[in-house]
């Protein structure tokens, strides 16, 4: 395991970085595959930008709601904005055609109060149904719990099916959005 160094520059309106300790993995996926994971880190930018880039519509409006072509500079900046306390992110890398590429992300951040933290997880088409998700989350879920979160949540599209099966599988209940019926709510107390 190792260390974050000390010293990351964080965006000017973020707590400094908490240093973490054993903060990388090397985790094998069901096929064998074998990823590194580890805290999402400034100079990520340019694989997180990638990654973006790289996603179908249908997984762009599954993960964000909504939908657009190109992710703006602002919400790169929200997604790149980590402190490893209130808001953390873990990135699955993998080598593909002799280049480190993001394969996967899980992130959550708190809703202000230190009890609750929403969460959200995308894997690469391509990487898909190999179990990349579910590690992610696990180690997300670890992260949450240490840092004295109660509950995860996740807010979802009523239609998008493998975060269902997703949620499911990782023991989150789930219920109809009160306020929006094309939406479901993913809950885990942790």
């Amino acid at each position: 395991m190792a260390t974050l160094p000390t010293g990351i520059p964080s965006p000017a309106n973020a707590s400094p970085p908490v240093l973490l300790e054993g903060t990388h993995w090397i985790d094998h996926l069901r096929d064998g595959t074998v990823v590194l994971i580890r805290p999402l880190r400034p100079d990520d930018r340019e694989r997180e930008e990638d990654f973006l880039r790289a996603m179908s519509p249908d997984a762009k409006r599954l993960r964000f709601m909504c939908s657009f072509r190109e992710a703006s500079p602002a919400l790169v900046d929200q997604l790149m904005d980590v402190d490893y306390d209130n808001r953390m992110a873990f990135v699955a890398l993998a080598h593909e055609d002799g280049t480190l590429r993001e394969v996967g992300i899980s992130r959550y951040s708190t809703n202000g109060d230190r009890t609750r933290c929403e969460c959200a997880v995308t894997v690469a088409e391509h990487w898909r149904h190999r179990g990349l998700a579910v590690t992610l989350m696990r180690h997300l879920i670890d992260m949450a719990r240490q840092h004295g979160f109660k509950t995860m949540y996740s807010v979802d599209s009523a239609d998008n099916r493998a975060m269902q099966e997703l949620a499911a599988y990782l023991g989150f209940e789930r219920a109809l959005d009160p306020s929006d019926s094309t939406q479901v709510i993913h809950t885990l107390a942790l």
